[in-house]
């Protein structure tokens, strides 16, 4: 008899994604699996929407977060594994079949992830490049990733219930960050099968693409600082990614310079730091080439290089801004208890 798999679907204002989502959930091949989304406070029709279909729903009165529908989800849930994803996220027809598989073979203190698949539902420049970045940094160290991320995350439900699930009082993203380094400090390892996909829904312009880069570094940023592993090879906040942002800050000061001073000769590292980035991102810009060809792959890299560090780096000082506050704050309360 087949493992119950659970499928967890944290659902916030998704009324233009979540009927793909459960069409897609609910095709699935593998023989015994149920599918329950927990609505955290939805303002529009996506409650009549979920109702149309084969699903347990829960409905959260107040708005609580996608840390918080998860956990919701997980104590509702009848399921030995646990499959999380997310309500704009099209799960692939044998995801379920290859990520029990994975778990089976992989002894009892294994949890597995997924990706992207390379190419997004929409076919939109943008959300091809993010589909294809993200794809790129989830599976290059596939054997043993910094973490797994909740668009596709399999984990035995006692495993989840013993670690207390995901920290719920965090920041707005990265509870799947969170949870994955709190269970390789407890012994567990983790994996991604670069063969469980699910397919995207973007919908990126421009400005939500850099909109979307902003954002994740912001909060990246403030949590890497905390845990002590800001310039760690982790995902997407990965080395190339780090380098590309590092290169790009020193190549406009490397240009004020030069039209401050009028010396061309401050821009003459300009090219060796350009080759140096190209190299220390070979790997994404072949991921850009094998997506798309070589036209995809040219104007991808050029957005790479020339405007989405922009939106990481105003985005990883924002991060650095809060983070300070919040220190600022820690002290300010910790003397106030010392005077007391």
């Amino acid at each position: 008899m087949a493992t119950l798999i659970s499928i967890v679907i944290p659902n916030r204002n998704g009324e233009t994604t979540i009927a793909r989502c459960l069409e897609a959930a609910l095709a699935s091949r593998y023989p015994s699996f149920e599918v329950i989304v927990v609505d955290d406070a939805s303002e529009d029709r996506s409650v009549e929407i979920i109702q149309r279909f084969p699903c347990k729903l829960i409905r959260l009165e107040t708005h609580a977060g996608a840390a918080r529908a998860r956990n919701v989800g997980a104590r509702h849930s009848q399921g030995e594994i646990l499959f999380f994803t997310d309500a704009d996220c099209l799960l692939q027809e044998d995801a379920l079949s290859l990520a029990c598989e994975t778990l089976r073979a992989g002894g009892p203190h294994l949890v597995v992830g997924g990706t992207y698949t390379p190419l997004p539902y929409d076919r939109r420049f943008f959300s091809i490049f993010q589909s294809v970045f993200i794809h790129h940094a989830e599976t290059k160290r596939a054997e043993d990733p910094d973490y797994l991320a909740t668009h596709a995350l399999a984990i035995p439900a006692e495993i989840f219930r013993a670690a207390n699930g995901f920290t719920e009082e965090f920041l707005p993203i990265l509870e799947d960050v969170e949870l994955s380094h709190r269970l390789r400090r407890t012994g567990h390892h983790l994996a991604v099968n670069p063969r469980i996909q699910v397919r995207h829904i973007f919908n990126f312009t421009l400005a939500k693409s850099l909109r979307n880069a902003f954002r994740k570094a912001l909060y990246w940023t403030r949590y890497s600082l905390g845990n002590r592993n800001l310039l760690a090879d982790s995902g997407t906040a990965s080395t190339g990614l780090k380098i590309n942002v590092a290169i790009y800050a020193l190549s406009l000061l490397l240009l004020g310079l030069s039209l401050f001073a009028r010396q061309a000769l401050y821009l003459l590292p300009v090219l060796p730091l350009l080759a140096l980035n190209l190299w220390a991102n070979r790997g994404l810009v072949r991921a850009f080439y094998r997506a798309q060809g070589t036209l995809f792959a040219f104007a991808a890299t050029l957005y790479y290089l020339l405007l989405y560090p922009a939106a990481v780096g105003a985005g990883s000082l924002a991060g650095l801004s809060r983070y300070l506050w919040y220190l600022s704050r820690q002290n300010e309360n910790i003397k106030m208890q010392n005077v007391k």
